[in-house]
Formats: structure tokens, sequence, C-alpha cells
């Protein structure tokens, strides 16, 4: 039991301390030199038996570390095919997305499958929690899925819930919890594995407004505290304000409508 421990090492004969050190350099390194996130002639057609249908067309998009953008527009414009390509959920039929200038159309499988699980953390407008479990196995999950140490899951999972005020209502099931309680759980749990991208569709539209207030004010606080970047698809203007960025996807064009930092 007496000694000290030695760090487990790679093939090479790195250790984790030493990889985390040399992975911080070049992140810092790329975070100078790229933005986070750069779409260049995006391009989504979807196909509906002989006829195309242009959701955006030469879209480009460029978004810094750091920044929180809000994304707004007419239902249909296009706002959730963005998010989702910009997540690798979807493959765009032409341009690229690029993510600190590695483009995500050059990953294979695997690594899509990495971005998506460590450095994207994503929103849905429906919780979409488990309802068999409670709320702490529902923010567990994602840390559970990724091969993490359950003790350390477990321990970060309540953390992320007393940030959210559910410190109390950890072991309620999902039925347990009204709309809103469910919506910050959801929130939470997409920030498990610590992603440094925050993605958000209609994070409030399915709420009353007492509990969208509530739910905008924390997804604010954690862009903030956790040093997120965070871009969400809303109609809501109140949540939309809070953004360092409002842009306004329409007939294929983003502009931007809200001077930005005015709060």
């Amino acid at each position: 039991m007496g000694g000290s421990q030695t760090e487990p090492e790679d093939e090479l004969g790195t250790s984790a301390s030493r990889r985390s050190g040399a992975q911080a350099t070049e992140h810092e390194h790329l975070t100078t030199v790229f933005p986070m996130l750069r779409a260049e002639n995006l391009t989504r057609i979807f196909r509906s038996g002989n006829e195309e249908v242009v959701v955006f067309e030469n879209l480009n998009l460029e978004i810094r570390q750091g920044e929180f953008v809000a994304l707004t527009g007419e239902s249909g414009s296009g706002k959730t095919t963005l998010l989702h390509l910009l997540a690798a959920l979807d493959t765009p039929t032409r341009g690229e997305v690029y993510f600190f200038g590695e483009r995500l159309g050059g990953f294979d499988v695997e690594r899509r499958a990495q971005y998506r699980n460590r450095k994207v953390g994503f929103v849905w407008q429906l919780h979409h929690l488990l309802s068999e479990f409670s709320a702490l196995e529902n923010v567990m999950m994602p840390g559970l899925i990724g091969g993490m140490d359950f003790h350390h899951v477990q321990a970060r999972a309540r953390e992320l819930l007393d940030e959210a005020g559910l410190g109390q209502a950890a072991g309620r099931r999902v039925g347990e919890l009204s709309g809103g309680e469910r919506q910050r759980v959801a929130l939470v749990r997409a920030l498990m594995n610590r992603p440094l991208l925050l993605l958000a569709d209609e994070p409030t539209g399915s709420l009353d407004a007492r509990s969208a207030e509530r739910v905008a004010a924390l997804l604010q606080k954690l862009h903030r505290d956790h040093g997120l970047t965070s871009v969400l698809a809303t109609h809501n203007a109140e949540l939309a304000r809070r953004a360092d960025h409002a842009l306004r996807l329409a007939d294929g064009t983003l502009t931007e409508t809200v001077a930005p930092g005015a709060r």
C-alpha cells in the first residue's frame, strides 16, 4: 500500500499529465491562428422525389472561441440544419465546416464520433432524457458512454446539478421533474464531458415564460463559468439579447441583427 504511484504511460512513454500539457499548448496555438468554427460556401440541399429543396447555398460563417452567438430566423429557414452541420451530425451537399482549421469532412467515422462526444455538447428543444433513470443518472450518461471513471462521473454530475439549482432533485426520475427542470438537466448533461462548443436548438421553445427565463439565465451563466463557445437557435428575443452576436438566417443568408455586447 505504501510508496508513490507512477502515472501510466502510453506506448510512446508519455504520461497523461505530459500529454495534457502538450495538448493545452497546442490548443492555445490553434486558438490564436484559427477561429473555432468556420463554414465556407456551405450548401445543404435535400431531395424530395424529383425535386430539390435548397435550405441554404454558399453560406459563410466564422465563430471565434468564447463567443456566444444567437441564431434567429423563421421556422424552416435552416437553423437546425446549420447546427447539425456544425455538430457533424449531418454532412453538407457542398462546402466545408472547419474546427480550429481542421476540415470536419476529412474526419473518418471514429473521429467524427470523438468530435461529437468530446468537443460538442448539444441541447435539443425536447430534453430527450431517459425516463427510467434519475436526473443524476441522465447527467452521468455521456461520461459513462465515454469510458470515464464511474466515481469521477458521479461527482461531476452532482456538481453540474448543483450549478443548475437541482442538487435536491438528483434522485428524482424524469417524470417527477417539471418541464423547466428537465431542460436544465438536459443542459448540464451536455456539459458532462467538458465540451469546448455548446450547440442548443430552441432550448426554451417548449417552456412557459418563467421556465424559459430561468433556462436562459442558466445557459448564459454556464457559458461564462465554463469558458464555452455557444451557438443557439432561438425564437426567444430575451435569450437572443443575452448573446454577444445575434445572426438572422433568412433566404439562405446570415446577417447580424443585434449590435454585440449591449445587454
